[in-house]
């Protein structure tokens, strides 16, 4: 008799099913039992709304967190940036498996590049921390851009510039890479110029907290060094949102010497969305080898980001 499959919860988007079908074929290996997606409709998909306006990241977690707790899948994969920095009561993230590309991309008429943009180049993106940054190079190099905020999907965000309605979109990579579209990226900003969202890039596959064989099962998809960064980068943002409402940036990277990894970096951004004032900090040391350690180093620095004036930068999110 074969086994029953394992129902994998996700969004309906095409980013969503691109991202859990990876999963699903992974899981399928080290379980050796066939996982079938469930379609789950989440208010972030059917709300025009803003995100800021509708209660910001949850929105997409919410209904894929019912479905779990209600047993309907067994368990579900988040983009991680989009999964509150809370641990959520009876569920666990049983794996974060290995990165993709964290930095942002830029999508721009005529294959140009952020620094070829035309004199009051507008730039969709529905994200204030890419707002704050962008205006704040802008205002460093002495550029002049308009940013404009947008929402929808790849294809959506995408034809504002085929339709020549915005001068470029900033999206993640990551989605991109996903969904096979990589190629139309024009520009790839480096994290100096804009850092990623905590977490972009990463994905967590959630489970119920009780089902110890299944976290065994999927913890062999996790990536100890991407877990212990995007842990640093949320523990950062959790920190920060409790003191400060503006847009936050953060990324962990690994500094390796040849194929030892040896430190971590972590940088943080905190900013107002003009762009004109912006905290940012940077800290190395030991890859934090436990859940607790990484944790600290966030905190720390949203201490220390607190302390140079962050929570001064009230940003126009409604609390």
């Amino acid at each position: 008799m074969t086994e029953k499959a394992l129902r994998l919860g996700t969004r309906r988007s095409k980013l969503a099913m691109a991202q859990s079908g990876q999963v699903a074929d992974a899981v399928s290996q080290v379980t050796g039992r066939p996982v079938e997606l469930v379609e789950i409709t989440t208010y972030g998909d059917t709300s025009r709304e803003h995100l800021a306006q509708i209660g910001g990241t949850g929105v997409f977690v919410a209904a894929l967190r019912d479905a779990l707790l209600r047993g309907e899948v067994d368990f579900a994969v988040h983009s991680l940036k989009d999964l509150p920095t809370a641990q959520h009561e009876g569920l666990v993230v049983a794996a974060v498996p290995v990165r993709e590309d964290p930095r942002d991309v830029v999508v721009a008429r005529d294959a140009r590049k952020l620094t070829d943009l035309p004199r009051g180049a507008r730039i969709g993106t529905g994200a204030p921390r890419r707002m704050a940054q962008l205006n704040a190079y802008a205002r460093t190099h002495g550029m002049e851009i308009e940013t404009v905020p947008i929402r929808g999907n790849v294809d959506t965000r995408i034809g504002y510039v085929r339709s020549g309605e915005l001068d470029a979109v900033v999206l993640a990579a990551a989605g991109l890479n996903r969904v096979g579209r990589i190629d139309e990226v024009t520009d790839f900003l480096s994290v100096d110029t804009v850092l990623p969202a905590p977490g972009q890039g990463a994905l967590a596959v959630e489970c119920p907290a009780d089902n110890a064989d299944l976290i065994a099962a999927l913890a062999e998809l996790d990536d100890p060094f991407t877990r212990a960064a995007v842990t640093a980068e949320r523990s950062l943002l959790a920190a920060l949102e409790a003191g400060c409402s503006a847009p936050v940036g953060a990324l962990a990277d690994l500094l390796a010497d040849g194929q030892t990894v040896k430190e971590m970096r972590l940088r943080g951004v905190v900013g107002t969305t003009d762009g004109s004032t912006l905290v940012q900090l940077s800290t190395t040391g030991p890859v934090p080898q436990t859940h607790e350690a990484a944790m600290a180093l966030g905190r720390d620095m949203a201490t220390e980001m607190l302390a140079q004036g962050a929570a001064g930068l009230m940003g126009e999110r409604a609390h």
